[in-house]
C-alpha cells in the first residue's frame, strides 16, 4: 500500500510523522486487530494531524479499497450505515494513511451486530481529578466485578482516564448491556461515594471520577487499546494489567515506546477472550436497585431518541427552578 505524503507531520511537538503513524500501527497490529477483527469501527480522522480538527468517519470513506471489509449497522435514530470492519493490517495501514489516529470499534462482532459482546467501564475523571484518582476507582470496581463473577482487563486511555473491558456472551440487547453498566457503576459510588459518582449532569459530579454508563449505549464508543490518541505526545491507549495500573504514569505510552514494549512485554489483554461472562449477576443487581431502592434508568445522551423507562433529562438545577416557579404561582 502506497503512504502519502509520508514526511507529513502529524504530531509537530514530537516530529512524528504520517509514515511513523502507519509503521507504529503495522508493529502492533496483531494486538490490535484482535481487538478490531470483525467489529464495526468507528474511524477518529485528523487529516490535518493533531493540531487539526478531527471527526467521526461512520461509514466507510469513499474510495476505500475493495479489500476494505465493512458491515452495516443501525444508529438510533433508526439510519443505516456502513462502516469499516478491519480484517488485516494493510486495513491499519490505509486508515492512518487517511489520517486516522483512533480505531473506535462497536462492542459487537459480525454477524450479532445487535448484541454486545464486551462489556465496558469508561472512568472519566472530573475538573479537580486525575489519573491517580482513576486508579484508586479502578480498584473498587476490580473488587465489584470479582463479587459480580466478572474478570476485567484495564488500559490507560491515553489521557487521564482509565477503560476497562469484559467480555461477555453475546445474549444481551444494548439497553441489557447498558443496564448492567449502571448496575456495575452504582455498585462502585455505593462502596466509594467520596471518589466516583454515576451522575449524569456535570453540576452533580464533584471532584469525583465519573463512571460513564453511556459508552454502553448503542453507537457510543471508546478509543480502543493500541489506539493513536490526538494528544500532543501522540500518547497511546494501552493495555495494563491490574498489579501494573497504579504504577504507571500513561504518557509513558506513546507512538515511539509502545512497540518496544509490546515486543518486550507481550499483550497484556491476551486472556480477554479465554472466556466469555453471563451478565445475569449484574441484571440482578439492576433489578434489585429499582425494586427496593427505586433507582431505575439513567438518562440517555441528548441526541438519542426517548427510551422506555427514561428519567427525563432535565438538569437538576433547572428541574428546581421549574418547581419552585410552580409553586409560587
Amino acid at each position: 500500500m502506497r503512504v502519502s505524503n509520508p514526511g507529513k507531520l502529524y504530531f509537530p511537538d514530537r516530529g512524528i510523522t504520517k509514515r511513523q503513524v502507519v509503521e507504529y500501527y503495522l508493529a502492533v497490529a496483531e494486538p490490535l486487530l484482535g481487538v478490531l477483527r470483525d467489529r464495526p469501527t468507528t474511524l477518529k480522522r485528523f487529516v490535518d494531524g493533531v493540531s487539526g480538527e478531527a471527526f467521526y468517519a461512520k461509514r466507510v470513506p469513499k474510495g476505500a479499497p475493495d479489500w476494505v471489509d465493512s458491515v452495516d449497522i443501525s444508529f438510533p435514530s433508526g439510519r443505516t450505515a456502513r462502516e469499516v470492519c478491519p480484517t488485516e493490517p494493510a486495513v491499519l495501514a490505509w486508515a492512518a494513511n487517511l489520517g486516522t489516529f483512533d480505531f473506535h470499534p462497536w462492542p459487537v462482532r459480525r454477524p450479532l451486530v445487535d448484541h454486545p459482546d464486551e462489556l465496558r467501564v469508561d472512568l472519566d475523571p472530573q475538573p479537580g481529578t486525575g489519573f491517580d484518582d482513576a486508579v484508586t476507582v479502578a480498584a473498587a470496581l476490580r473488587e465489584v466485578l470479582d463479587d459480580a463473577g466478572l474478570t476485567g482487563y484495564p488500559k490507560t486511555s491515553g489521557g487521564r482516564g482509565i477503560h476497562v473491558a469484559v467480555r461477555v456472551r453475546p445474549q444481551w440487547t444494548f439497553v441489557q448491556v447498558r443496564r448492567a453498566v449502571i448496575a456495575l457503576a452504582r455498585e462502585v459510588a455505593r462502596r466509594i461515594p467520596q471518589q466516583a459518582t454515576v451522575s449524569w449532569w456535570k453540576e452533580e459530579r464533584g471532584q469525583r471520577v465519573f463512571l460513564d454508563f453511556n459508552q454502553a449505549a448503542r453507537d457510543r464508543t471508546i478509543a480502543s487499546a493500541w489506539s493513536v490518541r490526538g494528544t500532543p505526545r501522540a500518547t497511546v491507549s494501552m493495555p495494563v494489567t491490574w498489579d501494573e495500573l497504579p504504577d504507571v504514569d500513561p504518557d509513558d505510552f506513546d507512538v515511539l515506546s509502545v512497540p518496544a514494549l509490546l515486543a518486550e512485554r507481550g499483550d497484556p489483554h491476551a486472556g480477554l477472550d479465554a472466556e466469555a461472562f453471563s451478565l445475569d449477576t449484574l441484571l440482578d443487581w439492576a433489578a434489585r436497585d429499582e425494586r427496593d431502592h427505586g433507582l431505575g434508568d439513567l438518562p440517555y445522551p441528548p441526541e438519542y431518541p426517548k427510551m422506555p423507562g427514561e428519567p427525563l433529562r432535565v438538569q437538576p438545577s433547572r428541574a428546581r427552578r421549574v418547581t419552585s416557579d410552580d409553586v409560587s404561582s
